[in-house]
């Protein structure tokens, strides 16, 4: 079983800032860490390892510290990483990356071998859109499988598993042929404390940089000029008004309240 987790490196978003000239992040200053819901998917690729043998790739595209994610993936138990790292894919909305990201795999499956499972997690806190994992399963022509909150089974000699996914009104069970993209919920599991000897291979394991030489991505489907997506306005929200605090009895307050709405109601000829 080989699993390949696509996870990216997203700023604090307790400390996030934007370049209201451009609509991008300022990353500078701020603290990075890996996308909270990349980590429940790395850890279900390595329940996955531990349970049925094989290894764990991650890719990472990003700026070069984004390595000091890709080196905390590893002491949750991942073998391989890989960081994508390139000037000409800064600024790419969620189709340049998720281009990207597929054409980045592309070498990694050279190099590792052929990918049972691809996670992702359901989506960036700082964009929040849920659409590059969608977007890699699409260029691979792999079933996808959003929003998962449980793994219910998985038969590596049928190449089939089961997954528990999340609904509006509820969840489904959903059985799809391998290989195919699993996005992870942050309920789907507990992250695990990393053993020393984790940390220690962590250490030892180097980071494999991808880039647009190495690779066979074309630069002109990546970065700011080359996506679609333009961001025309970012803005801080308002603060909302507080609320009316209406004091007295309970048929002192259903009488002002009615008083308030009554226009409304005689317009909708519901008086």
């Amino acid at each position: 079983m080989h699993s390949l987790v696509f996870i990216k490196q997203v700023p604090d978003a307790a400390q996030v800032r934007v370049d209201y000239e451009t609509g991008t992040l300022i990353r500078e200053g701020v603290p990075a860490i890996i996308n909270p819901f990349d980590t429940h998917a790395i850890e279900a690729a390595v329940q996955i390892k531990d349970k049925f043998g094989g290894s764990v790739s991650v890719l990472c595209m990003g700026p070069p510290m984004a390595d000091e994610a890709l080196k905390k993936a590893l002491a949750m138990g991942a073998d391989n990483v890989f960081l994508l790292s390139d000037r000409v894919f800064a600024g790419s909305d969620t189709l340049a990356t998720s281009y990207a990201l597929w054409a980045g795999a592309q070498k990694v499956i050279q190099e590792i071998g052929p990918v049972d499972i691809f996670w992702a997690g359901k989506q960036a806190i700082d964009g929040d859109t849920a659409q590059t994992g969608p977007g890699i399963a699409t260029r691979f022509d792999v079933p996808l499988v959003t929003y998962a909150v449980e793994i219910k089974e998985v038969d590596p000699s049928a190449k089939k598993i089961q997954v528990v996914r999340l609904l509006e009104g509820g969840t489904e069970t959903v059985e799809v042929p391998m290989p195919c993209m699993i996005t992870t919920e942050e309920t789907l599991n507990h992250i695990r404390f990393a053993p020393l000897p984790y940390f220690i291979k962590a250490a030892k394991t180097p980071v494999v940089l991808l880039n647009s030489t190495n690779t066979t991505i074309d630069a002109s489907q990546c970065g700011l000029k080359n996506s679609p997506t333009k961001v025309k306005k970012a803005f801080t929200p308002p603060k909302r008004e507080r609320g009316e605090i209406i004091e007295g009895s309970l048929d002192d307050i259903i009488s002002s309240v009615y008083v308030k709405i009554e226009p409304m109601l005689k317009q909708l000829g519901k008086v």
